[in-house]
């Protein structure tokens, strides 16, 4: 056994114990326009170049989605697959060298939201043209808790969850955030709020993305009633006002430490 056959013959282990499964993992697939909006049960994956090493990611998401969905066809275990598009909100991501690592790279919003704290320009990479969706973590929760509820509607499904609605290109998302920030601390934004870098020197060698990525909502809609509320304004409104109150004075104190040694 390889170390990159662990994972999986862990997660099978884990499988065949199971009798019920609620499956969540965060989408990241597809390279096709044709295919910019995401259908559970129609869409194809389509990754990019084997040089591209951060398909590895999707590719490994992709195989585990299998592995559950074959176990539910061949052996009957009972399984709901919860496909997740940028849950966005409070206590979600966190903040390099607070309360993670100084050297990750989170997520986008947490990208921002660290640049913001910090008094610098939001790093938009190569352009950022990319478009996106985003869906506040409180209407992500009620829908799992509605699967969890009603299995005789969610057993056997696959789901997006996300928010077509709240869809916005990345450049977008950084100059709404620029103006979110400025409201809930007070502070004027910077005379150059954002600044262009390359993917390499922000990921490094082997980046690729998506350039879109929608959720279609019809079979959760159809199964489980469910649409998301929470507008891309008020989540980011909502998710700031956290960060702002909870981070500020400790990002504040890491900025300092340099100055003051």
């Amino acid at each position: 056994m390889t170390q990159k056959s662990e994972p999986l013959q862990g997660l099978n282990a884990i499988v065949l114990l199971c009798k019920s499964f609620l499956f969540l993992f965060a989408l990241f697939l597809l390279k096709d326009p044709a295919y910019y909006v995401l259908k559970e049960d129609d869409s194809p994956c389509i990754f990019g170049s084997i040089e591209k090493q951060r398909w590895s990611y999707a590719c490994a998401k992709q195989l585990i989605e299998r592995l559950v969905y074959a176990e539910g066809a061949e052996n009957g275990l009972e399984f709901t697959i919860v496909r997740s598009f940028n849950w966005i909100g409070p206590r979600m991501d966190f903040i390099p060298g607070i309360d993670g690592p100084s050297e990750g790279v989170p997520r986008v919003l947490a990208c921002f939201s660290n640049n913001l704290l910090r008094g610098e320009p939001l790093k938009l990479v190569d352009g950022d043209q990319s478009q996106r969706t985003f869906v506040y973590i409180k209407d992500a929760i009620e829908v799992v808790l509605l699967m969890i509820e009603n299995p005789a509607r969610a057993n056997g499904h696959i789901f997006n969850v996300g928010n077509p609605n709240n869809e916005v290109i990345v450049r977008q998302l950084a100059e709404m955030m620029t103006q979110v920030y400025s409201k809930v601390s007070g502070e004027a934004p910077l005379e150059k709020p954002i600044i262009d870098v390359s993917s390499k020197e922000f990921y490094g060698e082997g980046y690729d993305d998506s350039d879109k990525r929608i959720p279609d909502m019809t079979i959760i809609n159809r199964q489980l009633g469910w649409n998301p509320k929470t507008s891309l304004w008020d989540l980011l409104e909502s998710t700031l006002t956290y960060q702002h109150r909870t981070y500020a004075e400790a990002v504040k104190k890491v900025i300092a430490k340099p100055m003051a040694s």
